[in-house]
This record gives structure tokens, C-alpha cells and sequence, in this order.
């Protein structure tokens, strides 16, 4: 089993810190808004829905901190707090639908009860934050297990498949997008193999993904990035699965950087290549992808692994930490209402309704 990834009780947010894993579990204690949004910048909370139910919770939390006396309080609690979440990490969508979803339940509860707010009206707005904070999860869980089966469904019986990242259990509250997927199909005896790409720079794919695989009995083996196309010619790979951090109107996809080239490689050698991720994760105010922010993340973890230096000392690394698939390339993106294929805008506006 995997360890819960947050533990959430009144006051304070335990956070599974993924910056240790495999060799340990180990939990962040966090109390506030803050909290949450620093171990989101330190990536020891990662994954984007994981983001956007923490997210939540540190709405909560803050709120249950500042306590505000008046209505007019309130409104401007909570819109700083969202605020300050949303800043942790420009790309991921669902930490963005998370932080304004739980803004939107400040507002109407400071809507419901102008004024001052005595005593009781604090312990309504605290229970109905906390209850929102858990729907969010509830609903990423669900929406886990929706994409599972919708996903194995897609795939035939012997499928070899392989994926990027870690889109498993680990980055959401649920079984995960991507690897939710896999785990669902090898469920229904489908998986012959699958394969995780290490994921440079963070390694997500070495420390997390094929943890997550072996854990749950997949047949599984690690493979460098530089080694997919190779393996994809050779092996037999007859399907590619990735998560999403953010999926634009016309279905563009900002995932981790390397699914661009993963995507390229697929369509070359006509290999199936499947995006999973929750509706949240459709951005449609982005009408493409040109309009993604992508973040730009510390040169040191490029140049460094496990604090030893890689590189020579003063050297200058890039490290865009997602890129940008074109829907042209993508077979069908896969979310909990069902299969997007072909991937159009079109198709997008059907599925959200």
C-alpha cells in the first residue's frame, strides 16, 4: 500500500514528504497556508492534484488561524490566502481550481452572514471550510477511479506500456491518473510490462513511479529518459500514458518536461499516447498552449543529485520544469466523465458538459 500522502486534522496538515522516498516516509507538520505553499515550492509535496487537495486544506487551515471577526474580514483573508497558494507553483491547474474553490466558499458563507461574525458563525465557517477542503479530496479520489477503468479500457490484453513522471498514487489522493491507469488495467490482467522513464531532473520516475509499480505487483522496469525511444522500437511498446499539470481549450498539454519528445517519439512509430488527468486540469480562460506559464525551476537540481555535484562548478544550466504537447500528438486525454479522442476543442466542451 501506499502511505497517505495527507493526513488532515483540525489545526494542522501532516504532509507525506516526497523528497525522501523511496529510502523513507517521513511527514511534514504544517499549520497554515504558508506551510502548504512552501512544501509545494520544495516539492516535498508534488503532483498536481496532491497540490490542489492540499491546497484546500491550507485554506482551511488559514482561515481556522486568522479567524476573522467581520464578513469584510473574511473576504480579505480569503483572498490573499488563495493568493498565496496559487503563487507556490505557475503551472499546475488544479492548485489554481482548488484555491478558487474554496475562496468561493468564504465568499458565500461572508455573502450569507454580513456583519460581525460572533462566536457561532466562526465554528459554521471553519466546519464548512473543513467540509469543502474534504470534498475536494473525496472527489479527486473518485475521479481516480473513474479514469482507472475509463483508461483500461483503451488498452488489450498484453499491453506493453510505458510513462513519464509520476502520475500514480503518490501525486494525488486517489490511485492516481497515469499510473492509475496501469494499476487498473494490470488489475484486469491487461499489462504485460510497463516501463517508467527516470524523469531527469527531479527523478520522480526512479524514486516514485516504479516504487509505486513494483509495490502494487506490475511487471515493471526503470528505464533512463534517453533510453524510450530505444525501448519503444525494440520492446514492443504498444501504449504510452502520461498525467497532466495543465491542458489548454484545444487540448495542448503542459506536462513534465520530456513528454513533449516522449509524444514525438510515439506518433513516429505509431504507438498509442494517452494523456489522464481530472477535468480541473482543462484550463479553458488558456486557449492554447502558448498560453501555459511554464515554470522555471532551480538550476541546482539539474547540476546536483542527492546535494553531489554533477557539473562543474559555476556552470549555467536551463531547467524549464514542464513542456508542451501539441493535441496534434495526443490519441485522447482520458478524465473521470470519459475518453476526449480525437482531441479537439469541440470534444473538450463535450466531455466538461
Amino acid at each position: 500500500m501506499i502511505p497517505p500522502r495527507l493526513i488532515f486534522r483540525k489545526g494542522s496538515l501532516k504532509i507525506l514528504d516526497q523528497r525522501l522516498l523511496p529510502a523513507k516516509v517521513s511527514y511534514l507538520t504544517v499549520k497554515d497556508a504558508a506551510g502548504v505553499a512552501k512544501a509545494t515550492k520544495d516539492m516535498a509535496l508534488r503532483g498536481a492534484p496532491l497540490i490542489g487537495c492540499a491546497a484546500a486544506f491550507g485554506f482551511a487551515l488559514e482561515l481556522r488561524r486568522r479567524c476573522p471577526a467581520s464578513a469584510k474580514e473574511l473576504e480579505r483573508t480569503a483572498l490573499s490566502t488563495a493568493g498565496l497558494l496559487k503563487a507556490a507553483r505557475p503551472t499546475a491547474v488544479a492548485l489554481f481550481y482548488a484555491a478558487d474553490r474554496m475562496l468561493a466558499a468564504a465568499r458565500a458563507f461572508a455573502a450569507a452572514n454580513p456583519g460581525r461574525l460572533d462566536t457561532a458563525a466562526k465554528a459554521r465557517l471553519l466546519a464548512a471550510l473543513d467540509r469543502e477542503a474534504r470534498l475536494v479530496t473525496e472527489e479527486d479520489e473518485a475521479a481516480c477511479l473513474a479514469m482507472g477503468l475509463h483508461g483500461a479500457r483503451l488498452l488489450p490484453r498484453g499491453t506493453v506500456i510505458m510513462t513519464h513522471c509520476n502520475a500514480g498514487a503518490l501525486a494525488t489522493m486517489g490511485i492516481g491518473t497515469a499510473v492509475g491507469v496501469i494499476t487498473a488495467a494490470h488489475a484486469q490482467k491487461k499489462i504485460r510490462h510497463a516501463y517508467s522513464c527516470e524523469t531527469r531532473p527531479y527523478m520522480q520516475g526512479a524514486r516514485l513511479t516504479i516504487w509505486e509499480l513494483m509495490r502494487e505487483g506490475v511487471p515493471a522496469e526503470l528505464i533512463t529518459d534517453n533510453m524510450a525511444a530505444h525501448i519503444i522500437k525494440t520492446c514492443g511498446v504498444n501504449a504510452i500514458v502520461v498525467g497532466a499539470d495543465r491542458i489548454a481549450a484545444n487540448g495542448d498539454t503542459a506536462n513534465k518536461i520530456g513528454t513533449y519528445g516522449l509524444a514525438v517519439i510515439a506518433r513516429h512509430h505509431k504507438v498509442p499516447f494517452y494523456v489522464a488527468a481530472p477535468t480541473p486540469t482543462i484550463d479553458t480562460r488558456a486557449p492554447d498552449g502558448d498560453s501555459i506559464v511554464i515554470e522555471e525551476r532551480s538550476t541546482d537540481e539539474v547540476v546536483r543529485i542527492n546535494n553531489v555535484c554533477l557539473a562543474p562548478k559555476g556552470v549555467k544550466a536551463r531547467h524549464p520544469a514542464f513542456d508542451v504537447t501539441p493535441a496534434a500528438l495526443i490519441t485522447a486525454i482520458i478524465t473521470e466523465k470519459g475518453v476526449i479522442a480525437p482531441v479537439t476543442r469541440a470534444n473538450i466542451r463535450k466531455n466538461l458538459a
